[in-house]
């Protein structure tokens, strides 16, 4: 074959070969996504609570976001103490915190991933409004110095018979959510979003970042030592979920 011909052949291969290497390189573009995840932070427990968001791109770098988060929100000066029964509760403790944040914000991709290798990351944006649900903390309690006779009531710290020998342990689930009080309040929060997925329609990842959670009102979840309606915290989003 000539070289004109070795030419000519190469230069055909090459014009086929563009379209699929631009669809390879394209492959792991996407317009929107849905995250659900479990959040670890420094104002919860050992699960600090739950992360939904869903996004959709307004760009080729940005976009538009719309999230919940449910959370249990603890005071910092709380213990977790063992009766003498061996069950546990928290000395101190009259209300529950749950917290109701609701998100807008704005996702910007820093760092693009490459089709199925690399790290994408994003740096995070949202505020919104906060619904905290103050739910009374139960404790089960002995009657009259009996030790099989009890009692369930919120905790009181003036009630002489809610010391630490009298209290058994906590009360039932949700015990007393009926009589909770509403506090309404907004959040922000400004973090990086770290995805590793290598599956075009899947995400897994975890974001890191700072939140602020504030009420218009102090909340009281231990009544002797210092309560505020602001909750500063750090936190860390084990996540997973879809794209297309």
């Amino acid at each position: 074959m000539s070289i004109r011909g070795k030419i000519a052949i190469s230069i055909i291969f090459l014009f086929s070969a563009c379209p699929l290497m631009a669809q390879t390189q394209d492959s792991y573009d996407y317009n929107s996504e849905f995250i659900w995840g479990v959040n670890k932070n420094t104002s919860g427990g050992l699960i600090g609570g739950f992360v939904f968001k869903k996004a959709r791109k307004l760009n080729d770098r940005l976009l538009e976001t719309f999230g919940l988060e449910v959370m249990n929100v603890k005071h910092p000066q709380e213990t977790r103490l063992s009766s003498g029964t061996g069950n546990f509760f928290i000395y101190g403790k009259s209300n529950y915190l749950y917290a109701l944040r609701f998100q807008y914000g704005r996702d910007l991709i820093i760092f693009k991933k490459a089709p199925q290798q690399g790290v994408e990351i994003k740096a995070v944006l949202a505020a919104g409004p906060s619904i905290g649900i103050v739910a009374p903390y139960y404790i089960e309690r002995r009657i009259d110095k009996s030790f099989f006779a009890t009692v369930h009531e919120q905790y009181d710290p003036n009630n002489p018979f809610h010391t630490y020998t009298d209290i058994y342990g906590t009360g039932y689930l949700f015990e007393g959510l009926g009589d909770s009080k509403i506090q309404l309040g907004a959040n922000f929060k400004a973090g990086f979003n770290f995805e590793l997925g290598t599956i075009k329609s899947q995400v897994t990842g975890f974001e890191v970042g700072f939140l602020l959670d504030t009420y218009f009102n102090k909340v009281i979840l231990v009544p002797t030592a210092s309560n505020t309606g602001v909750f500063p915290t750090l936190y860390f989003t084990l996540f997973y979920g879809s794209r297309k």
